[in-house]
């Protein structure tokens, strides 16, 4: 709880997937700054470095551990490894997640297939034992997926069908989770970001002026958000404060949906 000095989750172990960099990494720093020791959760090497960072910038312990979101045995064997190391996660920020931009007509099976596996069978695995972690300790939990604008929007002028089902499917099983989950103790919620600055969408942003400009053109603000925007809204979900906030979707684009 906070203690007056906005540290509201001192005492509390978070997990963040794919909290190497970009939005999980925003959002496992902005966990620690209330408080809570972080565990990233990532398939990059960088990972180890992310997290000694966050420990040496807010004070708090943070561990870099391993795992294939797509590999129940990854996960699980990931969970067990952050409750031995930090204790039992009552937060679950799960930011993993891949693109491929490509015309439908030409999108392979092994890509469609790749993109729901990560996206959405990822989300999966990874709430699912999140939430074993927290029956088997007795205790409840709170979980922030994100998910996308693209769940109820197709963006233009890049075609992304694989993309935009899985987080679609990501919303879905958010609301269904969360109806399930509640009676438990355990509350999921999601974070759906318009654009954002990451390394996913930088390569557009720098190096594609054409799209860049269509894509500011569409967003109300007029400009792209940053990881820490989605972040911001993340902790606002995970806070006890929210505690009435069950099975939502917040979407944060800078107006793009309302369009």
């Amino acid at each position: 709880m906070d203690d007056g000095s906005g540290r509201e989750h001192a005492g509390s172990t978070a997990v963040v997937t794919g909290g190497a960099r970009g939005i999980g990494y925003a959002c496992a720093a902005e966990l620690a700054a209330r408080g809570a020791d972080v565990a990233l959760l990532d398939v990059l090497d960088e990972a180890g470095a992310s997290a000694q960072r966050i420990a040496a910038e807010h004070g708090v312990r943070a561990v870099a551990v391993p795992a294939d979101v797509t590999d129940a045995a990854s996960v699980a064997a990931a969970l067990a490894e952050v409750g031995a190391r930090l204790g039992t996660p009552s937060l679950l920020v799960h930011a993993a997640g891949t693109a491929l931009v490509a015309d439908a007509l030409d999108t392979t099976p092994e890509q469609w297939d790749r993109v729901l596996r990560v996206n959405l069978t990822g989300t999966f695995l990874v709430c699912q034992a999140f939430a074993r972690a927290c029956v088997a300790a007795g205790a409840g939990g709170t979980v922030v997926a994100i998910a996308s604008m693209s769940a109820r929007v197709v963006n233009v002028p890049q075609r992304q069908s694989a993309y935009n089902a899985s987080k679609a499917g990501v919303e879905g099983l958010v609301r269904s989770l969360a109806v399930e989950w509640a009676p438990l103790g355990i509350r999921v919620n999601a974070v759906s970001p318009g654009y954002v600055a990451t390394d996913q969408t930088r390569g557009v942003l720098e190096d594609d002026p054409e799209t860049a400009a269509a894509w500011r053109s569409r967003i109300p603000t007029g400009d792209v958000g940053q990881p820490e925007d989605v972040a911001h809204a993340v902790a606002h979900l995970a806070s006890p404060r929210s505690r009435y906030v069950v099975g939502q979707c917040v979407t944060v684009d800078g107006g793009y949906t309302a369009l």
